[in-house]
């Protein structure tokens, strides 16, 4: 496949659709990257070569115009000494420059046409490159959250970790047991000789806030009550 040829297929191509059909997109991604890339450098090898060759050309039209009036200038010189025959030689000889400066002119049109098409094509060829490397970025991060994701999926249905934590309420049970067999400990087990004091203490003041709260409601012993009776005397 020639260099344009293939040129032309990656500027038509359509890259999703490439896409679409890969089993593996970033390695498809990577080598129409890579196709891209050596097709840019051989097509901006061969235009510097065009160029060169442009201006090989360009100077051989000039040398041939300068040709062109050295005959010129010889036919008149052969024409001022009477010598017809002369002067007509050298206009032949002009005329078959002027051919061929003609033909010249002709293929240096033809490159320059052919540079302005590569012209056109490069910059194609690069706004297909840098969309190329767009998808790239964005499969490589696609590609990275899907990773990630299947890596804690797989951790949170991993087996191990469940049987971790089964260790873990095995531990907590085994724990349940020692804190119970200390409580246990202090089952049935009388008051001491100050917690039975400080008991006695507690039921004198509550014995004596009692006969406080008694005083204050009921009426003191021996007072008169107030009746009708005496209130007529």
């Amino acid at each position: 496949m020639g260099i344009f040829s293939r040129m032309s297929d990656i500027i038509n191509s359509n890259i999703n659709a490439i896409l679409d059909k890969a089993e593996d997109p970033d390695k498809i991604i990577r080598m129409v990257i890579q196709e891209m890339e050596d097709t840019l450098v051989e097509v901006r090898s061969s235009a510097a070569k065009t160029i060169a060759d442009q201006k090989d050309l360009q100077r051989r039209v000039k040398k041939l115009a300068s040709v062109q009036a050295d005959w010129e200038k010889k036919a008149e010189l052969a024409i001022s000494k009477g010598r017809d025959d002369l002067a007509k030689g050298a206009l032949v000889e002009k005329a078959k420059v002027a051919e061929m400066q003609e033909h010249l002119q002709d293929e240096l049109q033809a490159l320059h046409d052919a540079l302005g098409r590569h012209e056109d094509d490069v910059l194609k060829l690069d706004a297909k490159l840098r969309e190329a490397k767009a998808k790239k970025a964005a499969i490589q991060a696609r590609h990275k959250t899907a990773v990630g994701q299947v890596k804690v999926r797989k951790n949170l249905y991993d087996n191990r970790i469940q049987d971790a934590f089964d260790r873990f309420e095995k531990v907590e049970h085994r724990l349940d047991r020692l804190e119970g067999e200390a409580e246990a400990y202090d089952l049935g087990k009388g008051q001491t000789l100050a917690e039975e004091i400080g008991s006695l203490e507690a039921d004198e003041d509550i014995e004596s806030e009692l006969a406080q709260l008694k005083a204050k409601v009921a009426p003191a012993k021996g007072e008169p009550e107030n009746t009708d009776a005496q209130k007529s005397k």
